[in-house]
């Protein structure tokens, strides 16, 4: 059982908030909602997180109403005090795979609690931020507060999966003609510094999200005896291919949510980052090359970006395949399409003899407005749990259920409020994923403060 005294203090601003959120989120982590081991492993798991949710959130589950428009979705309804378009916010509860033996400090599923941080699997992405979502609304039900509008919590169990259960839930209120005042799903966070030459905390809030798309590249010949190879064999064109989109061949531009990004940055620095910013924001074409120098998340932010994820070919080790094939992952970056995308990768292979097949995608986002009331009510609530930090806009580069809204939803962001430094948002998806004791108390306050906020 975890060390009980771990137990973070009660904030003095809020009096209310039940004591164990670190042990709550700990329960939630052992229990591994895997979702693309799911044809392996079945559904136990993922019955037995929504019978710990009912368990570990009582007020919730009294008080709201709770329908599964998918076998993995839960929406979760609290009625407001008037009919005012509603609050949508989102989280997922399933996780990516993790294997112990890839270097975890503890493991993955145990939710161990250590040196005040939960560590494992979704302790960031996404079961941390459902946390303190869920922690918020019960603290509230706890108080007896009525949201001034409607209230709907919505979580997927697939989202890194397709998101087949939040695109269920999306569609649900296109066909109920809801139309949520503002969606707000996970995606940036509190990060230290959002640029190499920006130093300040920013609360990094998505106005958008890059498209999707996964190309499978083919290759097909005889086969025959490696002690006699033709002059091109399938592992060699397909070989060639991957390397042909090496360097990245797609155009570079600047999103409006870059240069929006800039700007919010450019009055909290000084001297030359600060002439460096204004530099960028007035000329998009250099804030191209910069970004693309930059690698990581900047250069992500301006291009599509293409990653070779799986490899395959080969029966033995002296038999020259008869196939080979590569799988391409593709973020498209705003102003590009699935189609086009695909169109391009042929173009740059110039190989009549590898086959390019869309496998499944989506055209990148619109990006939501920041002059708006539900992008202040943000901003408000960021002021009351991170005071330290400003509100910037971003492109984000992942895909997140809330993409499902934006076919009819005017206003959708993508934040989690925890606080997140280089290392741990290296260790999303990746090895020793943890959260802060602190990071959970923020991030409830952050919710909470929100759903205050609202106005009919």
């Amino acid at each position: 059982m975890p060390d009980s005294a771990h137990t973070p203090v009660v904030a003095p601003t809020a009096p209310t908030v039940r004591l164990g959120a670190p042990e709550r989120l700990s329960r939630m982590i052992a229990l591994p909602t895997v979702s693309a081991e799911l044809e392996q492993r079945g559904m136990g798991d993922f019955d037995a997180f929504r019978d710990l949710l009912a368990e570990l959130y009582p007020l919730v589950h009294e008080h709201l109403a709770l329908e599964q428009p998918h076998e993995l979705g839960l929406l979760f309804h609290w009625r407001g005090a008037s009919d005012a378009d509603p609050l949508v916010l989102m989280a997922h509860y399933d996780v990516v795979p993790a294997v112990e033996a890839d270097g975890w400090t503890f493991p993955p599923f145990e939710g161990r609690i250590h040196d005040g941080s939960v560590w494992g699997r979704g302790a960031l992405d996404d079961k941390g931020p459902m946390l303190v979502l869920l922690e918020a609304v019960e603290n509230l039900l706890a108080d007896g507060f009525v949201p001034a509008r409607d209230v709907y919590l919505s979580f997927g169990g697939n989202e890194e999966d397709h998101g087949s259960a939040g695109r269920a839930i999306a569609d649900l209120f296109h066909e109920r003609g809801i139309t949520p005042w503002l969606v707000l799903d996970e995606g940036g966070a509190i990060v230290d510094a959002p640029l190499p030459f920006v130093k300040v905390p920013a609360a990094m809030v998505g106005v958008g999200e890059k498209g999707i798309v996964s190309l499978r590249l083919e290759a097909e010949s005889k086969g025959g005896h490696a002690s006699a190879p033709p002059t091109n064999t399938p592992t060699d064109r397909i070989a060639r291919a991957v390397h042909r989109l090496h360097p990245n061949p797609f155009p570079k531009r600047v999103p409006v949510s870059a240069r929006a990004m800039l700007r919010s940055f450019t009055p909290h620095t000084k001297g030359a980052p600060r002439v460096l910013l204004q530099a960028l924001t007035a000329m998009p074409w250099v804030t191209a090359r910069v970004f693309a120098r930059l690698g990581g998340e900047p250069a992500a932010i301006v291009h599509t970006t293409v990653a070779a994820t799986m490899l395959e070919g080969g029966t033995a080790h002296n038999v020259l395949p008869s196939q080979a094939a590569a799988v391409l992952n593709l973020r498209i970056a705003p102003g590009e399409t699935v189609e086009g995308t695909a169109a391009r990768v042929r173009r740059v292979i110039r190989d009549r003899h590898v086959s390019v097949t869309v496998l499944d995608g989506n055209d990148p986002s619109p990006e939501s407005a920041t002059d708006s009331p539900a992008f202040h009510a943000i901003e408000a609530a960021v002021a009351a749990s991170y005071p330290e930090a400003i509100t910037a806009p971003y492109l984000v580069m992942a895909a997140t259920d809330s993409r499902w809204f934006h076919r009819f939803s005017p206003a959708v962001f993508r934040f989690a409020p925890l606080a997140m430094t280089a290392a741990q948002r290296a260790a999303i998806h990746g090895v020793d994923e943890s959260v802060t004791f602190d990071s959970l108390e923020r991030g409830e306050r952050f919710h909470r403060a929100l759903i205050e906020s609202l106005e009919a």
